[in-house]
């Protein structure tokens, strides 16, 4: 077998295993939008260490699709040695990889302003749907449960909340378990937001994150190396 068929094949079996998880991220995605409570009660400890900011739902399926397009392309361009196709797939992986790049630089150093971005975002969304809506709250609760944490930033983000106006009060997490769990207890205890206590254990783990990310970033440069190689062999052929 040459070089040239080698890569092919490795190309081949390496994109339709991205096209595989594409397919089962999106249809997990679909599964927590359409019934999230079962997916909770299967999965809801992970949730543990993970800062519940988003729709888990949409974020698995954009992340599927996204998944799915790079797996068609690369897969399917190799196999078909299209060049219009080996090249779709380089700018893709490309643009992921330069808006991995951006995110990571905005992350370390402009933390302050993601954590204002957030605030801006996530607050809103406890006070309205925290106590109403089953699936969040019960995502908020086991968070704050697992983390030991209250609200995003501390106990005022459940000021003038559906949740404190119907229980005069903030949930129990804000106050340690301590019961009635009002301003006075909260803000004795201070128990830290959720978003503090996250970064503390992102910067615990800073090693290993940083190192799943190089992982990343490498299977990145190398898959868009050998697109290029099988795009330029192509002409010789």
């Amino acid at each position: 077998m040459g070089c040239f068929t080698f890569i092919k094949v490795m190309m081949i079996l390496f994109n339709l295993a991205i096209f595989l998880s594409g397919g089962t991220l999106l249809g997990v995605g679909i599964w927590v939008k359409v019934d999230g409570e079962s997916f909770l009660k299967i999965f809801g400890t992970l949730s543990s260490s993970i800062l519940q900011v988003v729709n888990v739902a949409y974020l698995l399926i954009v992340i599927g699709a996204i998944l799915l397009v790079i797996g068609f392309l690369g897969c399917y361009g190799a196999q078909k040695e299209s060049k219009c196709l080996l090249m779709m797939f380089f700018s893709v992986v490309l643009i992921i990889f330069i808006a991995e790049v951006a995110a990571a630089v905005v992350a370390l150093v402009f933390t302050g302003l993601a954590e204002t971005l957030l605030t801006g975002l996530v607050t809103p969304l406890l006070k309205e749907k925290y106590g109403v809506d089953e699936a969040f709250t019960q995502i908020w609760n086991v968070t704050m449960s697992e983390v030991h944490c209250c609200g995003l930033n501390n106990y005022t983000d459940f000021n003038n909340s559906y949740f404190y106006d119907t229980h005069h009060g903030y949930p129990g997490q804000c106050c340690d378990t301590q019961e009635p769990c009002n301003s006075t207890v909260a803000a004795e205890v201070a128990v830290q937001g959720c978003f503090k206590q996250i970064l503390e254990e992102i910067r615990t783990n800073a090693g290993v994150a940083g190192g799943v990310a190089a992982g990343i970033a490498a299977l990145e440069i190398a898959a868009m190396a050998v697109s290029m190689y099988l795009y330029c062999r192509l002409d010789e052929k």
